[in-house]
C-alpha cells in the first residue's frame, strides 16, 4: 500500500508556493549554500515527483545542482507541508525554464501555530533562573539572554522535543509558572549545537511507576526565532532518519 503522506496530488497542487534550501546547509558559513530560494509548483508529474519553475533572483536564473538535496516547504494557507527532495534534471519547456524534483522523504504537515512533538532522549541540564535573571528575561525588548555563570545546573531527560518546547523528566520539582534554564546540545546537519533557552513550566507532575521523579511540561519563554527553526530543522532531520531505517 502507497504512504498516504506520499501522495502529492493530495496535498500539492499547481501554482502553489514553495521555497528550498539546501538540506546540508545549516550551521554551514558559505552564504550561498544556506540560501533559501522561492518559486512555486509547475506540474505535479507523479506521486513522488513535480516540476517546479527555477527560483529566480533579481531577475537570474539561480541554477541549482542536479543530484543535490533540499528540504521544500509549500505553503497551503494555513497549513505547511514539508520533505526533502533531490533536483533530478534542470530543462526549458517553451519559454519556462523548470527543474524536477523527487521526494526523497514523506510529506510532513504543519499547522502553522502548532509543533510537531518529537520523542527522544536527550541528556538535559537545568535550573531555576534567578531573580535579576527573570527580570532581563521578561523584557521582550532584549535579543540576548545574561545569564549568571557557575551557577549549579540538575541532570535532567528530555523525552519529547518540539518547537514550541519540551518534555522532560527530572528528580528536581520545578513548581508550575516558574522559568527555567534548559541546556542541551542537538546534532543538526552532522554539527553540534549548545542551546540554552529558558523555559516557562506549564505543569508538573510525579510519575506514578518512579516516585521521586517529576515530569514537566515546558513552552520555550521569548525564544530566538534562529534557534526555534534550528530545533524544527533538528526534529525534521532525525524523523528522516527514522524513516530511512
Amino acid at each position: 500500500m502507497k504512504d498516504e503522506t506520499k501522495m502529492l496530488s493530495r496535498f500539492i497542487s499547481e501554482g502553489m508556493k514553495l521555497t528550498l534550501q539546501a538540506a546540508d546547509s545549516w550551521g554551514t558559513k558559505e552564504d550561498e549554500e544556506a540560501k533559501t530560494y522561492s518559486t512555486i509548483v509547475y506540474e505535479i508529474v507523479s506521486e513522488d515527483c513535480l516540476e517546479i519553475q527555477m527560483p529566480m533572483e533579481k531577475a537570474k536564473l539561480i541554477l541549482l545542482p542536479v543530484g543535490k538535496e533540499y528540504e521544500v516547504c509549500f505553503y497551503a494557507g494555513a497549513v505547511l507541508y514539508k520533505c526533502f527532495a533531490r533536483v533530478e534534471d534542470r530543462y526549458k519547456r517553451g519559454t519556462i525554464y523548470l527543474l524536477l524534483l523527487e521526494l526523497t522523504s514523506n510529506l510532513r504537515k504543519y499547522q502553522r501555530r502548532e509543533y510537531y512533538r518529537f520523542s527522544c532522549i536527550l541528556e538535559m541540564l537545568s535550573r531555576n533562573l534567578e531573580e535579576q535573571e527573570i527580570e532581563v528575561t521578561s523584557d521582550k525588548n532584549k535579543d540576548t539572554i545574561n545569564l549568571q555563570p557557575g551557577l549549579p545546573l540538575k541532570r535532567s531527560v528530555i523525552v519529547d522535543i518540539s518547537g514550541g518546547g519540551l518534555r522532560f523528566i527530572s528528580t528536581v520539582r520545578y513548581e508550575a509558572g516558574s522559568l527555567i534554564l534548559c541546556t542541551y546540545n542537538l546534532y543538526i546537519s552532522g554539527q553540534r549545537q549548545h542551546y540554552e533557552v529558558v523555559g516557562k513550566v506549564l505543569a508538573v507532575k510525579e510519575m506514578e511507576n518512579k516516585r521521586g521523579n517529576y515530569e514537566h511540561r515546558v513552552e520555550y519563554y521569548n525564544m530566538d526565532v534562529k534557534a526555534r527553526e534550528a530545533i524544527i530543522k533538528y526534529i525534521f532531520e532525525e524523523e528522516r532518519k527514522n524513516r530511512n531505517k
